[in-house]
């Protein structure tokens, strides 16, 4: 049978796939690190997959990606919470000092969240986590 098949429309124009910024990358990239987030619920909520989550994720880690610098915001600065000094006991010791010493923690308020953080956390743990929350926040 030869016949006629029909007539064929070509659509030229975009081809459906979504061109992301850097700076929206590395926002959802740092979305997923916030704790508590899974990867496919993010993905899911911006349209993209997980594996391109995680591949954003890696380039955000190894510096490829970086999170846009907010513009025209005022410097943030982050509220600092000490314990006052525990008082001595009737035996004239200082119950708290050793327990103090060893579960020292901090304790930052960023946007509203609040994070506590042991005092002996690694730096770029740390500086992750606020850039994380940070994005989230925004």
């Amino acid at each position: 049978m030869g016949g006629y098949a029909g007539r064929v429309e070509v659509l030229e124009g975009r081809s459906g796939r979504r061109l992301r910024s850097e700076a929206e990358r590395a926002r959802i990239a740092a979305e997923s690190l916030v704790p508590g987030a899974r990867v496919s619920d993010v993905a899911r909520r911006h349209g993209v997959t997980r594996w391109q989550v995680y591949d954003w994720r890696k380039k955000l880690a190894s510096g490829q990606l970086a999170l846009a610098a907010e513009t025209g915001a005022e410097p943030m600065f982050a509220a600092l919470v000490v314990d006052p000094p525990s008082t001595p006991t009737a035996d004239g010791r200082d119950g708290l000092v050793r327990s103090q010493a060893r579960s020292c923690r901090i304790e930052l308020e960023l946007d509203g969240v609040i994070l506590r953080v042991r005092s002996d956390i690694d730096e770029t743990q740390l500086t992750r986590t606020i850039r994380a929350v940070r994005a989230a926040s925004q």
